[in-house]
């Protein structure tokens, strides 16, 4: 396809279409639910449909069925002869379901992350979906705010390995879109949508980096952010998507704004109207305007917005059907969806996912694993409860084929296991925006009697050799509009926890969650603390494997656990003070440390770290520490180097990861573990010179299993002459 002479072709009306992006609904009707405020069920459908008879469209989403996919497909070739693209939440899986984003960032392990997203990218590709609105790479300091699920956590270092990972593994098959560009996870006071005043230099050292590596991944789109970035709305910012973008960065894909961004440019007060609101997104670089109902950009044919403008976004909206070879082959092969959909390779590739994400925060006096022949007390209300293990942010899930905590502990213990729900989570959820998508939380049933429940589980718990605990937030607790005022446990489930230990049976506590809660009770009781995050399809069997010691829990946090919501924000990378030996003690009455430090997590071997060298070659300097597992336990460790900059031309944080390695070794062994440090890992923005920079200077050298590592050493870069 001349994608010139098609532009050529094109009328005003035509090309604005194809800058347009449809939720396309055909959801069931649950009786309570809108697909949003003022959108008709039943006519949204119809709206689409007749834009695609006039070449109105050129994308929709929320289509899953290949068959309707197809259909949808034939009405825009025969109304405007140009194929539609269409997209997808596929954020951690579509079919075969795997752990939540944040869970797959706690596995430290790249090569994992990118084979479960091009998992999830060949499942979706089968069904015809041809963009994904993942990987979400925000960097979150604040753990109130709901959308930490989807991300990786507090560190940049991380977070943009893991975007690139993600990438990558999405690119095989469909076009992948990072977001939400930029700032999205600095809302203030952690309240989803609220506005993020960033400074300039955490903009380019901090929530930028895992943007940057998205792009130098080969990321096709990106998307933009709802809210105010300080002062201005992301989707109208020309400064954030093509002096950044693509003039720094070189980006040469397209833009796609987040849902009814463009048209809310006039709701923050940004944009006077529609067509000022169309002008102004067109214009700062958004290529295509995802709409629900009533699109902005139906306004820009009349604007006077510049032909070539719109011109240059629909030439990227075509660009990216033809790399995806649309013009050619639009349609979907509906048998090879079924075959792919049903791999059980995909199943395997989720439990080794779950099995790699799990955090063993605390394992006193060796509890885990467990012992094969004691008798086992399940308890909770999570355990069993399969959209629970699924998490949140999934819509075309199997619960059917999805394996419980109990599920997976039984396969394993048999008729050795007891269970009993107890209490729920809460007593009162607020609705989630997702229960439309089977995210509904079914009532207690008729005459539950929450103390009768309570009281069976720790008689449930007395009479077994060991409890194991299954406690956290139902999923639409968390995720989009979804954030808490409190990291509290909700309901009585600590009230449970403390009634569980109180008879004296050995107890472990699984966490199914996507933020840090306050475990400071737990900490000091429990002996045994894994969390498993909401595991996905496989997670029974997963966790299953971990508990009794198939395999050995090997994941780090990726980010620092505070003890209390007071601590809030809090992460490892801060400046020094000007009292720093009083870091610990900045609260009257709590310290000033995290319960878990980043980083931080257990296995069931034991690691010493030795013989930390640095060797500088030039402007590169090579680190090697060997590693050694001090138990009999094959066991996983992730190396962890951190670089402190003593003195240059900003005040540098105590410590930042630059590097980390997964390594497995056999019990007694020992692995000579390398890493190279270059004048990339040292360079910063500087907030003065608005560039990145290079200082001379000293520079510590941390290694270790997490970021308080005391095994250092030191060495100088200084510039000849």
């Amino acid at each position: 396809m001349d994608i010139e002479e098609l532009l050529g072709r094109m009328t005003p009306a035509e090309k604005a279409g194809q800058l347009t992006q449809y939720f396309y609904f055909t959801l069931p009707d649950t009786g309570d639910t809108e697909p949003a405020p003022g959108v008709d069920r039943e006519e949204q459908p119809h709206a689409v449909e007749a834009a695609l008879a006039r070449g109105g469209a050129g994308s929709l989403l929320f289509v899953t069925d290949p068959a309707e996919t197809n259909r949808l497909q034939r009405l825009a070739l025969e109304g405007g002869g140009v194929p539609l693209l269409f997209g997808f939440d596929v954020i951690h899986g579509l079919r075969t379901i795997f752990p939540v984003p944040i869970a797959m960032a706690a596995s430290w392990d790249t090569d994992l992350i990118e084979r479960g997203q091009a998992v999830a990218a060949r499942e979706a590709r089968a069904v015809g979906i041809h963009l994904t609105f993942a990987p979400m790479v925000d960097i979150a300091r604040d753990p109130r705010w709901g959308r930490i699920i989807e991300g990786a956590g507090e560190d940049p270092f991380l977070g943009a390995a893991v975007a690139a990972a993600q990438v990558r593994g999405f690119q095989r098959d469909l076009i992948a879109g990072p977001k939400h560009f930029a700032g999205y996870g600095a809302a203030v006071g952690g309240r989803d949508y609220d506005e993020a005043n960033i400074s300039e230099y955490e903009l380019w050292n901090v929530y930028f980096e895992p943007f940057r590596a998205a792009v130098e991944a080969g990321a096709g789109n990106i998307m933009t952010a709802y809210m105010d970035l300080n002062g201005v709305p992301a989707s109208g910012s020309h400064w954030l998507f093509t002096t950044v973008l693509r003039d720094t960065w070189g980006f040469r894909g397209f833009v796609v704004s987040d849902a009814n961004a463009v048209r809310n440019l006039v709701t923050h007060g940004f944009a006077k109207d529609l067509p000022d609101a169309a002008a102004r997104a067109v214009t700062a670089g958004v290529d295509l305007e995802m709409a629900i109902s009533d699109p902005a950009y139906d306004h820009l044919p009349d604007t006077d917005v510049p032909a070539d403008v719109i011109d240059t976004a629909v030439r990227r909206i075509l660009e990216a059907k033809q790399r995806l070879g649309l013009f050619d082959n639009p349609y979907v092969d509906e048998d090879l969806a079924r075959v792919t959909l049903a791999d059980p390779a995909h199943r395997e590739a989720a439990r080794e996912a779950a099995q790699r994400s799990a955090v063993l925060l605390r394992n006193e006096g060796g509890l885990l694993p467990l012992a094969p022949d004691r008798s086992v007390a399940v308890i909770g209300p999570l355990a069993d409860s399969k959209r629970d293990t699924l998490g949140p942010w999934v819509f075309d899930f199997d619960l059917d084929e999805t394996v419980t905590v109990l599920d997976g502990i039984r396969r394993v213990a048999g008729d050795r296991v007891t269970y009993a729900r107890g209490i729920p989570v809460a007593q009162r959820v607020f609705p989630s925006m997702f229960d439309m998508f089977g995210g509904n939380r079914p009532e207690d049933p008729e005459g539950f009697d929450a103390d009768a429940a309570f009281a069976e589980a720790v008689e449930v718990a007395t009479a077994a050799d060991v409890a194991v605990v299954v406690l956290g937030e139902w999923q639409n607790m968390i995720g989009e509009a979804a954030s808490r005022s409190s990291l509290d446990p909700p309901g009585r489930q600590l009230d449970l926890l403390k009634a569980v230990v109180a008879t004296g049976t050995p107890t472990v506590l699984l966490l199914m969650n996507g933020r840090p809660l306050d475990l400071r009770w737990a900490a000091a009781h429990v002996p045994a603390i894994l969390d498993i995050w909401y595991p996905g399809t496989q997670g029974g069997n997963a966790v299953a494997d971990l508990l009794f010691g198939a395999v050995s829990p090997g994941g780090k946090l990726p980010f620092s656990w505070p003890r209390t919501v007071g601590q809030i924000p809090m992460t490892y990378s801060h400046t020094v003070s000007h009292e720093p030996q009083n870091q610990a003690r900045r609260y009257w009455d709590e310290e000033s440390t995290p319960l878990f430090p980043f980083g931080h997590g257990l296995s069931y071997g034991r690691f010493g770290y030795s013989d930390l060298t640095a060797t500088v070659d030039g402007d590169d300097v090579r680190v090697s520490v060997t590693v050694t597992n001090t138990s009999g336990v094959t066991a996983p460790e992730v190396v962890q180097l951190y670089l402190h900059q003593r003195h240059g031309r900003a005040s540098r944080p105590v410590r930042e990861l630059k590097g980390f390695r997964r390594v497995v070794l056999d019990g007694g062994a020992s692995e000579r573990v390398e890493f190279a440090v270059t004048p990339e890992h040292r360079s910063y923005w500087h907030a003065a010179v608005r560039d990145r920079v290079l200082d001379d200077s000293v520079f510590d050298v941390y290694v270790g299993g997490d970021s308080t590592a005391s095994l250092a050493t030191t060495f100088e870069i200084t510039t000849p002459g």
